[in-house]
């Protein structure tokens, strides 16, 4: 998570109850931890695949799984839709890959150029599908709120069958069959699958039927272990930022463990390399800040089909080809997007400081370019705690918007109040909690941001909406230690919903140096003690202004650093504040 400048509130993640008993055998600093993360049930650290709940619990999964078991043994043309995001990409990679596992021969796929087809199935993506001559589209991570685009591949003679984990609409397509946690009434306990992790289930059904009805038996084929999938699947959960309940901190952990052992897909592997981080040692946070981020900018900036093929090829050097693009890619999003950070920020500057204490903010410029202003929202979120809309326009007279919420406030359901309210005002919109997209005429954009920020307001009357940040409170001297650091590595994996411990404290700084253009170095000393420590800050805005500071209050993660097989302890800083 980059480091703001902003001052911010410590609070305590304090748990308004003790440990449970069954937790009592654990260590007490994580004791502590999982208790404030209201986990206190000893299954809940169980994280095999055996705790896995049943893909038949998913409404709609028995006539998904029959029709694709039907399409591999028809030997049937099956074209996956997928999406233009990290989720989508390794969505749609887990589908090819395991269909043609499952002994599907036909099958291909289609990513539609967010610059050209917007997003999901819509009726352009179906011509251009129908020229492939499919029998059934397969959509990935998206499809929800396909309601024209289902109907014109219908009319085509072509069956639709959507998985997907957006939020619904009042209406749903009308497909010929339909997997998605977040359908009313759905009886699958958790509601927080990504794209992939649904896509995944969906391949355990069918491999399920086909089992049942003798199709490896018959073909002389032995049953392709699924597991094999889960790096991909591991990635495109965490990249989503999806909370990381039991379900996704399952398939987190067995999808990390697998690339910790070196049988990760080459592309995963290569975009590791090119990243600089050991495939050994990673955690879920490498998964998000490290890969997610240059899959992510084919997506943004080009098209999703190079970061797709990086996932599906086996051959490691054409992978590690393709992570290079990818990397190259990252470094141009990374400076147009902070060309366009900068102009936002002199944009809020030029405000009337009354209005950038709003309860919500849009954003436009003519010149933001559209694969990047979610980004740009945010970091424009985070500066604020605010939920901001950053808008580009496209062609003709509309604009694209990307929303970024904070904890508290439903971005989606903001963005359903408002079409419902006003009909006609959003061309379309989607999404989740935390991240929206949307459409609008550009001459509506006054009045839409107007209603936008009443209608945030509205949700979040009992928020706090000053910086803050949580902490696991303070660590004892004995505890900055390798093994501390290990057993919370360990412990996870950390995400959305769960978060990686935070602790707080007051150091004296032994000394402090810049490395790279905006990082600090710090050589950190624990008050009455001689214990010395180092601390690692980056992105700091300004980092010459830290050198003079010799006392600082900090919030930070305990990790290891390893450089040339020397492993030692260090505080990476979430925040500080000096303390002189």
């Amino acid at each position: 998570m980059p480091y703001y400048p902003v001052k911010k509130k410590i609070i305590p993640r304090a748990s308004d109850r003790l440990a449970a008993p069954e937790l009592s055998h654990l260590p007490p600093l994580l004791q502590r931890i999982y208790t404030a993360r209201r986990l206190t049930a000893i299954d809940e650290l169980d994280r095999s695949l055996a705790r896995l709940p049943s893909p038949w619990l998913l409404s709609g999964m028995e006539a998904m799984a029959d029709q694709l078991a039907e399409a591999i043994r028809k030997n049937q043309r099956i074209l996956v839709i997928a999406d233009y995001d990290t989720d989508g990409a390794t969505a749609c990679a887990v589908a090819v890959r395991g269909l043609k596992l499952l002994g599907a021969e036909r099958v291909s796929y289609l990513v539609p150029n967010r610059f050209e087809y917007g997003y999901g199935l819509t009726p352009e993506i179906v011509v251009l599908a129908a020229q492939s001559n499919p029998d059934i589209l397969l959509t990935v991570d998206n499809g929800i709120s396909s309601l024209e685009g289902t109907l014109a591949a219908k009319a085509r003679g072509i069956r639709v069958l959507i998985t997907d984990h957006h939020l619904p609409g009042s209406q749903l397509p009308e497909a010929d069959g339909i997997v998605n946690p977040n359908l009313a009434g759905d009886p699958f306990p958790s509601k927080c699958l990504a794209g992939v992790g649904v896509m995944f289930y969906v391949l355990s059904a069918v491999r399920n039927r086909l089992r049942t009805a003798g199709h490896f038996a018959r073909a002389g084929a032995k049953e392709p272990n699924l597991a094999q999938l889960l790096d991909l699947v591991a990635l495109g959960t965490v990249a989503d930022v999806v909370c990381l309940d039991h379900v996704n901190r399952i398939l987190v952990h067995q999808g990390l463990q697998r690339i910790r052992s070196g049988q990760a897909q080459a592309g995963l592997l290569a975009l590791l390399e090119v990243a600089g981080r050991d495939a050994r040692l990673i955690t879920a946070a490498d998964l998000g800040f490290a890969v997610a981020p240059r899959l992510n900018a084919a997506g943004r900036l080009e098209d999703m089909t190079l970061g797709i093929e990086c996932l599906l090829t086996d051959d490691a050097d054409a992978a590690s080809a393709m992570a290079v693009r990818l990397d190259q890619l990252n470094r141009d999003r990374r400076e147009i997007e902070e060309q366009m950070k900068l102009d936002a920020l002199a944009y809020l500057e030029d405000l009337d400081a009354s209005l950038t204490t709003k309860a919500a903010l849009c954003l436009f410029d003519d010149a933001w370019h559209q694969g990047v202003v979610g980004i740009l929202a945010s970091r424009i979120k985070d500066r604020l705690n605010r939920p901001v809309i950053a808008f580009a326009r496209t062609d003709g007279d509309e604009i694209k918007g990307s929303a970024r919420s904070i904890p508290g406030v439903h971005i989606r359901d903001v963005l359903s109040d408002i079409a419902t309210r006003n009909p006609n005002l959003l061309r379309k919109f989607g999404g989740h909690a935390i991240a929206a997209g949307l459409s609008l005429h550009r001459n509506d954009l006054a009045r839409f941001a107007e209603l936008f920020e009443e209608e945030v307001a509205r949700h979040s009357a009992d928020l706090d909406l000053d910086h803050v940040v949580h902490s696991d409170g303070p660590l004892e001297v004995h505890e900055m230690e390798l093994e501390t650091a290990e057993l919370l590595r360990q412990a996870g994996p950390w995400g959305q919903g769960f978060p990686e411990p935070l602790f707080d404290g007051e150091f004296d700084v032994a000394q402090s140096r810049i490395v790279g253009d905006r990082h600090l170095k710090l050589l950190l000393r624990i008050p009455n003690s001689e214990k010395l420590v180092d601390g690692i800050a980056f992105f700091v805005d300004e980092p010459a202004e830290w050198l003079a500071c010799r006392r600082l209050r900090a919030v930070y993660r305990l990790e290891i650093n390893e450089f040339r097989d020397v492993r030692n302890v260090q505080l990476r800083m979430e925040y500080m504040e000096s303390r002189d």
